[in-house]
């Protein structure tokens, strides 16, 4: 059983997808940081001082000083300051990601569908990225 385990995680592509889920982890916290440390404080000082993380609608109706005092209190809040920054946040992951994604795609390179699932493939591809379908002999 373990060396069988071990052939299905090198015969697919968990490796490679557990690699890719490491460095997307990484990669969110430091644009989380970025975004939180860098790029709100100045955006906060320009429209006045406003720090986002304390930007919230108290449904309670005490008033308390800051999100903080709210959560400590367990009062009802809805935090929109921190959706604001986890929106900016996913917005400079998903470029990224595209950035990156762009640079696997080749430019121009001709294309065709595959014949077996149908997905666009390149036209010089003999098995398909997609169903993993053997779609030409392999040369030698």
């Amino acid at each position: 059983m373990g060396s069988e385990f071990k052939q299905f995680l090198l015969k697919t592509n968990v490796l490679a997808l557990a690699l890719a889920f490491i460095i997307g982890v990484a990669l969110a916290a430091v644009v989380n940081s970025l975004v939180k440390d860098i790029i709100m404080p100045p955006v906060g000082l320009l429209l006045g001082g406003v720090d986002f993380n304390n930007l919230f609608i108290d449904l309670s109706g005490k008033h308390p000083a800051s999100l903080k005092a709210a959560q400590d209190a367990g009062l009802a809040t809805i935090n929109y300051g921190v959706f604001i920054i986890t929106v900016i946040t996913f917005i400079i992951v998903a470029f990224v990601v595209f950035l990156i994604a762009r640079s696997f795609i080749p430019k121009g390179a001709p294309t065709k569908a595959c014949p077996f699932c149908g997905e666009e493939i390149l036209a010089s591809a003999q098995r398909c990225k997609y169903c993993t379908s053997q779609l030409s002999a392999a040369r030698a």
